[in-house]
């Protein structure tokens, strides 16, 4: 079992992150393999708390994994990974703390100079109808792709990429810095490895041009308010040919005039006349797949009973099964009556007995004996 990011950093999960910098410092500087040559415990330790700064830096990684742990990150996850090991891992992050002494900051880098894609977020609303049935949605998103003039190299067709003479393709360069050998990103380069002397007019050199794109979103049925949809590679194209990113749907269930939903349950109060829960009757409800379902009202209902109305809820996800819809009773007083209603009314009163109101008389009788016991 991975062991808890915050833990790894030993901060709380509400640290800033000024304490999140501050925490891996001063772990980096006690761990970092060269301080601790040969000492794979040392090394081990490094790579744990590399990966925990890594992920939680990281405002978007660091909500995904806030609320679905490391699960957020597995089997592709957000992001592009955290460097594998390695001396070039360990110098990619320690520079993020350090490089500032040395000038130039860190970036993402592949082979052959490419950077994978940002990750993009599209928010979504859907109602409770769509949510109930599913559907297949079109959504317009602005993002970069690869641009098809130069195929992302970045560089105008019929040329190609030189490597950089600087670092000789490796995109960093190796300075010292007291007793820390740190590498940085190249300046030259900027840590691609190759530079572009003729770049494309289309894309500028950067591989890659803005433009809205059209994709089509399955919606399942029974999906959740706040669920997160991943469409893999959809996200913004990388620089000069990267692989490209990820697009990640957060859906959101507008709130529905009749019904309220707990899990695949759904709740509605429905408001019947006093003669309809005296004597009792029937009324008709509409479920969300449109059809209606009857409810009968046995005689003496009181306020606040409720109705099963069973497999008539939402669909629980990835499964032939349903929720259930229950049915609360609310007893509507009448009102604006009318001389003959209120002459009925009170000469109904005074037949009335005990056995009509059996709540209420003996709530008003357990009331009495009680304040009579503490006056004894």
């Amino acid at each position: 079992m991975k062991r808890d990011l915050y833990e790894t950093l030993g901060v709380a999960k509400n640290a800033d992150e000024k304490e999140l910098k501050s925490a891996f410092r001063k772990l980096a500087m006690k761990y970092h393999p060269d301080k601790n040559p040969g000492d794979a415990a040392a090394e081990k330790t490094f790579k744990e708390i590399n990966e925990a700064y890594e992920m939680l830096k990281d405002p978007q990684k660091r909500a995904a994994y806030d609320r679905y742990g490391h699960a957020a990150f597995e089997q592709g996850g957000m992001g592009n990974g955290f460097g594998g090991g390695g001396a070039g891992g360990f110098s990619d992050i320690f520079e993020d703390i350090f490089g500032e002494m040395m000038g130039g900051g860190r970036q993402r880098r592949s082979s052959g100079g490419r950077e994978r894609g940002a990750d993009l977020r599209y928010n979504m609303e859907i109602s409770l109808e769509e949510a109930f049935s599913g559907k297949t949605a079109q959504i317009r998103v602005p993002t970069s792709i690869t641009c098809d003039a130069c195929s992302g190299s970045g560089a105008k067709p019929g040329t190609s990429p030189k490597t950089c003479g600087t670092c000789h393709g490796s995109g960093r360069v190796r300075a010292a810095q007291g007793f820390f050998s740190i590498e940085r990103t190249c300046p030259t380069c900027g840590g691609r490895g190759q530079t572009i002397s003729d770049p494309c007019g289309k894309c500028h050199g950067q591989g890659r041009v803005t433009e809205e794109r059209t994709l089509s979103v399955n919606i399942p049925a029974g999906i959740e308010d706040g669920t997160r949809i991943r469409l893999s590679g959809e996200g913004e194209a990388g620089l000069r040919g990267g692989p490209a990113g990820d697009l990640y749907i957060f859906l959101s269930v507008r709130p529905h005039e009749f019904y309220q939903r707990d899990g695949a349950d759904l709740y509605c109060s429905v408001p019947i006349s006093m003669t309809t829960a005296a004597l009792g009757g029937k009324f008709d409800v509409t479920t969300l797949d449109g059809t209606k379902s009857r409810v009968t009202v046995p005689e003496g209902t009181q306020a606040g009973k409720q109705f099963r109305l069973k497999g008539k809820g939402m669909p629980v996800l990835r499964s032939a099964q349903s929720g259930d819809l229950y049915i609360q009773i609310q007893i509507e007083t009448p009102q604006k009556l009318t001389k003959r209603q209120r002459e009925l009314l009170q000469e109904f009163e005074q037949i009335s007995s005990k056995d009509n109101n059996p709540e209420s008389t003996g709530f008003f009788a357990r009331m009495k004996d009680f304040f009579d016991t503490l006056s004894d």
